[in-house]
């Protein structure tokens, strides 16, 4: 029986998307419920399954073509491959070698393009962690597993006979004193922020307001609680983030027209707090949100971040995850970052940038103190926000985590 493949349905914010990879061949048996093509959108990475044991009868989306929502991809047809399916991927590593590697007893699946990029690196698969769908090793699994290993690259050659060099990730070969370059495409996520990025910077007048806060009442809190916390939370640690996720609802409730947003001619005042975490991954910048987040707890807010982080790294975010919201956070300063000027997520108007906690020499009642000072950045749409609200949005944060007691008493 013959069943038409069909790309999934996508939002009404995503026109298209493009096929990135096929993971199964024509005529290559498959289970159901198998991986059979990544279809790479503006926001995320969507997979399409096997609907049945069979095999593929013929693709007619290659890698790189643009597909629209439910447009038919390829040619199923069920039961060719039967109850048989299991022993076919049983003898695959005989079929396809290169493919797979044993691995404490288990077949180490590989995408192409991560196999590609594994045989450039030398690299042996049954060392890379998988975490697609089934432990599969995803290109961004091999990406990881590089440079989680750069001191030690020449010891995870897969054959002794290759001489030592030095530990590198040689993207590029090329003879001594060359220039080389490398063009590569750029994916659909990097061209949606680069063109939101720009759009926000040529839509909106954007103006960026600073303060700083003192975080020492935080990091004694934490390290009062911090065990006592993870215990009674089965295990979710206590961050910083949590606490600004907590003051920022609370200064977003008392300044409302930071958490609006301008819908052409007209202002939009939200009445909760749906608050985006920005998570940098090896594909770019993605903007989880977490829901309600007023009524969140710090625990709640902690595992929830933390589920988001590990599902932005795996590419399981959904679109569902990263659609709306009234106000972001941008956390550089776990990067290194001292300060920066956050760009606006439209059609938000505002978003707040963290930075590196830094001890500096204070003045405190009269006196020199270090303190371990953290600079924070608000951007916001100038034709929805008037300074003095913003100053004042930045100062609310400033004062509720200072005195972290004002959140619980809400003064």
């Amino acid at each position: 029986m013959a069943i038409e493949i069909k790309a999934p349905t996508f939002p009404e914010s995503v026109a298209d998307g493009v096929v990135a990879t096929w993971h199964k061949k024509p005529g290559e048996s498959v289970a159901r419920d198998e991986l059979l093509v990544d279809i790479e959108t503006d926001k995320v990475v969507l997979e399409v399954v096997a609907p049945a044991a069979g095999v593929i009868e013929k693709v007619l989306k290659g890698e790189g073509d643009t597909v629209l929502s439910e447009e038919v991809i390829a040619v199923f047809k069920e039961g060719a491959a039967g109850t048989a399916a299991p022993a076919a991927a049983e003898e695959k590593p005989q079929a396809a070698p290169a493919a797979t590697e044993a691995k404490s007893g288990q077949e180490a699946i590989l995408s192409p393009s991560a196999r590609k990029m594994a045989e450039e690196n030398n690299l042996n698969p049954s060392d890379i962690q998988g975490t697609g769908k089934g432990g599969r090793v995803t290109k961004e699994d091999v990406i990881n597993h590089l440079s989680s290993n750069t001191t030690s690259v020449t010891a995870e050659v897969k054959s002794s006979a290759q001489p030592a060099a030095a530990p590198t990730m040689p993207a590029i070969e090329s003879p001594a004193g060359a220039r080389p370059e490398k063009r590569v495409p750029m994916t659909r996520l990097r061209a949606s922020i680069a063109r939101r990025l720009l759009e926000a910077q040529h839509n909106s007048a954007m103006l960026t307001t600073f303060n700083e806060v003192n975080m020492k009442p935080i990091m004694d809190l934490r390290k009062q609680y911090k065990d006592l916390f993870e215990k009674r939370h089965n295990g979710v640690k206590l961050g910083f983030m949590s606490f600004f996720v907590k003051a920022a609802c609370e200064a977003l409730k008392r300044f409302p027209a930071v958490n609006a947003s301008i819908d052409g001619n007209d202002i939009v005042y939200h009445g909760y707090q749906d608050v985006g975490v920005a998570v940098s991954t090896e594909r770019g910048l993605v903007v989880p949100i977490l829901r309600d987040a007023d009524q969140m707890g710090l625990a709640d807010i902690e595992s929830t971040i933390g589920d988001f982080g590990k599902k932005a790294r795996d590419g399981k975010l959904a679109i569902e995850d990263m659609t709306g919201g009234t106000f972001t956070i941008s956390n550089g300063g776990v990067f290194g970052s001292l300060m920066s000027t956050p760009i606006l997520n439209p059609p938000q108007t505002a978003i707040m940038g963290m930075h590196k906690i830094q001890e500096r020499p204070m003045a405190v009642n009269g006196q020199v103190v270090i303190l371990p000072m953290m600079y924070l950045a608000l951007s916001y749409d100038h034709r929805m926000i008037d300074g003095k609200e913003a100053v004042q949005f930045l100062v609310t944060i400033k004062d509720l985590l200072e005195d972290p007691a004002r959140i619980l008493l809400d003064i």
